[in-house]
């Protein structure tokens, strides 16, 4: 995932300064060097490094430490607050015109993701009650209207083309069919090309002259590293680009471009893409990004899509089942539904405070595990699911055949679930004596794979 080598090596730093004690200016600039370094190998751009680990090393040096911290805990305070800066400061949304519809054009290099973002997108606004339009401007890449199509029927907006009519048109009539019908975003998939040339980016400023896009966003692919960067200083230059789609972040990327973009262009990254799934795509966060560079996690998105993705009711009639300690096999069941509806639990447990992230990038965690738990609670009865303690060696034996599992596994689901029926009875306990209890995230009671997750 994005940024954890990077992670690992700023925390590692900070944990050999709060070793320190009492810090000296030396010590400040020697850390900062080993950020910088860490920055320039997660492929940062080298001026991008050179200026931020500058005005670390100038404010923490110049600054008096607070009374509540450590010099370290203020280091680290003042790397978090550069980080943000560096990314932008706050979210950058879209900005919507006063008179519809709202024309967004998408445009990068061919490879880049614009047709499956530009549906990404679409779902995303439709959600927030928007009407939007997918137009097909790419009318030279093999089959990339065919694949808008397929994206704009999975995500349920209409796709508006003319097969291989000059762009401008395209856009210019899709305009027109959107004011038509009520449709108040339109978002055009440009054509894009294996390297910058004259002849896309001519093409590009005369649709971006017919439609006058209120956003032109800059589709570009994390992976690439300093040539992400590169490629957005040169659409920018052209373009006047007004914000960045950066995809690939749940990727093994180095991260170097979600740093670098902001300052190297000017323009904010305003959305990122995190996954395959046509709902994986979230508003870029500077704050959060760099808690999680910092090994601080991300809980607000962590909740934001727990709050989007999981079933309120189904969570609430889950935790008053757990609070009453009636939990029982087909509450395990939709736990496990409701967590596989949040998306890769390596990508759920990276957001987590406290979860060190080497260890978790090295973990062995099977997202098949959910599925296997699935199967055998499939291969119960009605009664069996509802009352486990019916369970007998040849009621196991006959699930673990039909899941295509071992009784062991059988044994270690069962297991778990009277362990979590166990830990409720004693909060449940705690509780009536006026003690807290501990409320989690909604469908996230405790749902967990035999064995966990292997670290």
């Amino acid at each position: 995932m994005a940024f954890n080598s990077l992670s690992e090596k700023i925390t590692g730093v900070f944990k050999r300064l709060k070793n320190k004690g009492k810090l000296s200016e030396s010590d400040v600039k020697a850390a900062m060097r080993e950020v910088r370094l860490a920055l320039l190998e997660a492929d940062v751009n080298y001026k991008v490094a050179k200026e931020f680990t500058a005005n670390v090393t100038e404010r923490a040096v110049g600054e008096k430490v607070m009374e509540s911290l450590t010099p370290a805990q203020m280091v680290i305070k003042i790397v978090n607050e550069e980080l943000v800066k560096l990314m932008g400061g706050e979210s950058a949304r879209i900005e919507f015109s006063s008179k519809p519809p709202t024309v967004i054009m998408l445009c990068g290099l061919q490879g880049s993701g614009k047709t499956t973002h530009a549906g990404k997108l679409a779902k995303m606004l439709k959600s927030q009650n928007h009407r939007p339009l997918l137009v097909a401007c790419d009318i030279y890449r093999p089959a990339a209207i065919e694949q808008l199509k397929v994206v704009g029927k999975s995500v349920d907006v209409p796709v508006f083309e003319m097969g291989k009519e000059d762009p401008v048109k395209i856009a210019r009539s899709a305009i027109r069919q959107a004011k038509d019908y009520g449709n108040d975003v339109v978002i055009l998939d440009t054509a894009g090309r294996l390297h910058i040339d004259e002849e896309l980016m001519e093409e590009l400023r005369r649709v971006k002259s017919e439609v006058e896009p209120a956003e032109i966003l800059l589709v570009i692919d994390s992976m690439t590293g300093q040539d992400a960067v590169n490629v957005a200083k040169s659409f920018n230059d052209l373009l006047e680009i007004t914000g960045v789609i950066l995809t690939k972040l749940d990727g093994d990327t180095r991260g170097g471009a979600a740093l670098s973009v902001k300052a190297v262009t000017g323009k904010p990254i305003k959305f990122s893409g995190t996954g395959e799934k046509l709902t994986d795509i979230e508003v870029f966060h500077p704050d959060r990004m760099a808690s999680r560079i910092l090994g601080m996690g991300d809980v607000l998105t962590l909740i934001e899509e727990a709050e989007s993705k999981l079933d309120q009711k189904q969570a609430e009639q889950l935790a008053n089942k757990m609070l009453q300690n009636k939990m029982d096999f087909n509450d395990l069941l939709s736990q496990f539904e409701q967590i596989q509806k949040m998306g890769p639990i390596k990508g759920i447990l990276s957001k987590i405070p406290g979860v060190n992230q080497k260890e978790l990038e090295n973990a062995d965690i099977d997202d098949r595990q959910i599925d296997w738990c699935k199967a055998i609670i499939y291969s119960m009865t009605p009664e069996e699911r509802e009352n486990p303690s019916i369970m007998n060696p040849s009621r196991k034996r006959r699930i673990a055949a039909g899941s295509g599992r071992s009784v062991e596994e059988v044994n270690r689901l069962i297991k778990q679930l009277e362990q979590m029926q166990k830990l409720m009875k004693q909060m449940n306990g705690k509780g009536k004596k006026g003690g807290k209890r501990r409320r989690n995230l909604p469908g996230l009671g405790g749902a967990m794979p035999p064995g966990g997750f292997g670290f």
